[in-house]
């Protein structure tokens, strides 16, 4: 009897406002799980998992078609591959080497995920493979030295895989990247998630667990103050479950800066480790997060306010989705306290997030 075997489909599926091809791709094992992306943003536009019935539902927020995300108006980085400079730099600069380099501010004085035209804005080469039945697709750029003021050629690699181990099901994120001079660089993938399936629904009775003993508060436009603080006491305390909703309206002063949570949380230990874990008590998913990234950004899809409509026609209001994004440190470069995010000709910059989805 032959192993049952994945794939990899792809097809046209638009052009950008310039004339550049778009194409989506389709990875799909067998049983009708399957994740959907795009080389516009090395952009994940969906996964359908079972829920605890078996019943498939598409658990990450987007859009059905590929137009509405290349307005970040009505794409707020929905499932993007963001950098150069994941999160917010404050004031778009930072120094390097006795150089200040400036990136093109578009979140108020801040520059958010790599400027105006990160790399959720780039078409980039994607490439599809079945290996030992697990499909995945490559997507490849080159991100020329003083794109959004960034220093060096940065040659970046995502690979997305998806597989199934002992009745789970796993969507595995791979970035490589190196450079030809020295730059600055932090990558992570922007999905929104709903494991309800449901987004009229939002996320505010999904349980959250986060490995973190500390978090980077911010001042005011989400920008950290330096500092690395306990969790305990706070409504960031998420070493045991809880419910998203149960603090998020919390008088916290941190929390009324940002209007809920989009903090970075960090993470306790080291190599590739239990992050996060995201359950739904209604539908039953759960989704496992691993990760080698030193922190996560925690975000409650805040500024979602209905005025973007996504996909069937479904209007996304505050908290529809949750981000959970596995990173480095918010505006690093310019704390040299914090874990570097330095990139040096010669090296290899290496990242892993694994997501784990099982139903209870």
């Amino acid at each position: 009897m032959s192993t049952p075997t994945g794939r990899a489909d792809w097809r046209h599926w638009g052009q950008t406002p310039a004339g550049e091809a778009i194409h989506l791709y389709t990875l799909a094992l067998p049983g009708g799980v399957q994740a959907t992306l795009t080389d516009f943003g090395a952009t994940l536009v969906g996964v359908c998992v079972p829920d605890r019935r078996g019943v498939l539902g598409d658990v990450v927020l987007g859009h059905d078609q590929p137009g509405p995300y290349a307005d970040h108006a009505t794409s707020p980085y929905f499932g993007a591959t963001v950098g150069r400079y994941a999160n917010r730099i404050a004031g778009g600069q930072f120094p390097l080497d006795g150089h200040v380099y400036r990136v093109p501010p578009n979140d108020g004085d801040n520059a958010l995920h790599g400027g105006p035209q990160g790399f959720d804005h780039r078409v980039w080469h994607g490439e599809t493979r079945v290996e030992a039945g697990r499909p995945a697709v490559t997507f490849t750029r080159l991100s020329v030295d003083g794109e959004m003021g960034f220093p060096g050629n940065l040659r970046v690699t995502v690979t997305y895989t998806l597989g199934e181990l002992d009745g789970a099901h796993t969507l595995e994120i791979d970035y490589h990247a190196v450079t030809d001079a020295p730059t600055v660089l932090n990558l992570t993938n922007h999905a929104y998630w709903n494991l309800m399936a449901d987004p009229s629904r939002g996320v505010l009775e999904h349980e959250l667990t986060v490995h973190a003993s500390t978090f980077t508060p911010v001042r005011a436009g989400g920008i950290p103050t330096g500092e690395v603080r306990p969790v305990a006491g706070t409504p960031f305390d998420f070493r045991t479950p809880r419910p998203v909703g149960e603090r998020v309206d919390a008088p916290d002063e941190q929390l009324t800066l940002v209007g809920g949570y989009d903090h970075n949380l960090v993470l306790d230990g080291t190599g590739l480790r239990l992050a996060a874990v995201l359950h739904d008590p209604h539908s039953g998913r759960e989704l496992t997060i691993h990760t080698t990234e030193p922190g996560v950004q925690v975000y409650s899809g805040n500024f979602l306010d209905g005025s973007v409509t996504g996909k069937h026609g479904q209007v996304y209001a505050k908290h529809a989705g949750m981000c959970l994004e596995t990173q480095h440190f918010p505006d690093s470069p310019n704390w040299p306290d914090f874990p570097s995010t330095r990139l040096d000709p010669g090296q290899t910059f290496t990242s892993r997030t694994v997501h784990t989805f099982r139903v209870r």
